[in-house]
């Protein structure tokens, strides 16, 4: 029987077993608003959250509506691709160390199938350049 960090490297890594992040295209901002009535759901990306305190949206800047109560702009973001074993422990963990060792702050979200990481846009090269300095295979699409 294959242990589950064979099995998620197979899923989610080429043949030298190096994670894969891809970039995401477009600009991402992460936002406060009054509601979700303006949201728009069938957007490519579209992260809501919401609590007793606050409801968030985080979606490419192209796509955020007008009812904002705050916004921060000029996010890029990394997706980890394929699907993660819900099993598996410290992914999140190993990137925030490395990106927090080389001063790059950064924005989490899960999925049912992965994680996102997002960094402002003013870190994002020093981001890709720690990343693939600790062996991870960062795939860049063009803006």
């Amino acid at each position: 029987m294959e242990n589950t960090d064979k099995v998620n490297k197979r899923k989610n890594n080429d043949d030298s077993g190096q994670m894969e992040l891809q970039v995401l295209a477009g600009m991402f901002s992460v936002s406060q608003v009054e509601d979700y009535s303006k949201v728009n759901l069938d957007a490519e990306y579209c992260f809501i959250g919401k609590t007793d305190e606050e409801k968030s949206l985080v979606c490419l800047s192209k796509d955020v509506p007008d009812n904002t109560i705050q916004r921060s702009n000029d996010w890029r973001a990394f997706r980890i691709q394929g699907v993660l074993d819900f099993s598996l422990i410290g992914i999140l963990a190993r990137i925030s160390d490395t990106l927090a060792r080389h001063k790059v702050g950064l924005f989490a979200i899960s999925t049912f199938n992965t994680d996102y990481i997002l960094v402002q846009n003013k870190d994002y090269k020093r981001a890709v350049e720690a990343l693939r300095e600790e062996g991870y295979r960062v795939t860049e699409n063009k803006l």
